[in-house]
C-alpha cells in the first residue's frame, strides 16, 4: 500500500454517470480518494452515507472526496441513485487503480481466499502528494478519522 509522502499515482476511470475523470483534474485541491470493497453492501453504504452526511465539512475543509470500487458503472450508478451521495464515484472494474494503490489485496472469508479490495483512504494534497494513509478504516468511523485529519493538515498549512 503506498503510505504518506508518496506521489499520488494519475489514473483515469469513469464515475456514476459515464464520465470520464482523472485524478489530475483536481490537481492543486486537496482529494480524499477512498477505495471501497463493494457498492449495496451494508459496510460500503455506511461508510458513503457517512461520506454524503457529512459532505458540507468536507467542502469546508477544501476536499473533493472520490470513492473508488472494483464495480461497473451500471453497479455505482444504481448505488449513487439509491442512496443520493452526491460525490464522485468511480469504478475501477479491472482494479488496475487498486492495483497502484495498493488496495487490490488477498483477502480470506469463512476459510476461503481471494482477492478483493482492502477499504483504504489516502488524503492527497493539491500537489498530487499522499500526506495521510487509513488503511482499514471502520466504516462507522471513516469520517471521524479523515475529517479531523483535514483539520490538522489545515492547520498545519
Amino acid at each position: 500500500m503506498l503510505e504518506a509522502g508518496s506521489k499520488a499515482p494519475d489514473f483515469t476511470l469513469k464515475d456514476q454517470n459515464g464520465k470520464t475523470v482523472t485524478l489530475s483534474d483536481f490537481s492543486g485541491q486537496t482529494v480524499v480518494l477512498y477505495f471501497y470493497p463493494k457498492a449495496n453492501t451494508p459496510g460500503c453504504t455506511t461508510q458513503a452515507e457517512g461520506v454524503r452526511d457529512h459532505i458540507s465539512e468536507y467542502n469546508n475543509a477544501g476536499a473533493k472526496v472520490i470513492g473508488v470500487s472494483p464495480d461497473d458503472v451500471k453497479s455505482i450508478k444504481k448505488f449513487d441513485e439509491k442512496c443520493g451521495f452526491g460525490f464522485t464515484l468511480l469504478a475501477d472494474k479491472d482494479h488496475k487503480v487498486s492495483d497502484m494503490y495498493g488496495t487490490w489485496v488477498e483477502k480470506s472469508m469463512y476459510g476461503n481466499t481471494y482477492m478483493g479490495v482492502q477499504r483504504a483512504t489516502f488524503i492527497i494534497s493539491g500537489d498530487s502528494k499522499i500526506v495521510r494513509v487509513f488503511p482499514k478504516v471502520q466504516p462507522k468511523k471513516h469520517d471521524d478519522v479523515v475529517l479531523k485529519a483535514l483539520v490538522e493538515i489545515n492547520t498545519t498549512v
